[in-house]
């Protein structure tokens, strides 16, 4: 359904390190700099290289937060997005688990960005047995 998502941060440098850091075991890489008047814009990309999530500079205070949920190749994965985030001192706002409410196989961790946002890596797995992958929707 979606192309591609933006939103807007404080600083794009120190939001784009938390991305490539944190999310880093799902495969995200920087795939685009563009500088512009003096404004930094980044497009970061999965394993084809095509920017699909961007982090451009915010031209307004905002105070909503922004819930963004990464796809997650196996448990595993989420649970190494969950380690570098502990590495990296970042909070954590749900240690990874399965969430049989939203439906049964969903294994996630949540953590809080540095503008605040929710981002979230997620598998979606067999209830009670999530190392094989199927698609729930």
């Amino acid at each position: 359904m979606l192309d591609h998502l933006a939103i807007e941060v404080t600083d794009v440098d120190t939001s784009a390190e938390f991305y490539l850091e944190v999310l880093a075991p799902i495969g995200i890489a920087l795939s685009t700099r563009l500088e512009f008047e003096g404004e930094v814009i980044v497009g970061l990309s999965g394993p084809s290289g095509r920017p699909s999530f961007w982090l451009n500079p915010a031209q307004s205070l905002e105070t909503r937060e922004v819930h963004v949920a990464f796809k997650a190749q196996d448990v595993a994965t989420v649970d190494a997005v969950y380690k570098a985030a502990l590495k990296a001192e970042i909070e954590i706002i749900h240690a990874p688990r399965e969430y049989p409410e939203y439906h049964p196989g969903y294994y996630a961790v949540f953590v809080r960005d540095p503008d605040g946002h929710n981002i979230e890596a997620v598998f979606h797995g067999p209830p009670n047995n999530p190392v094989q992958e199927f698609e729930q929707y």
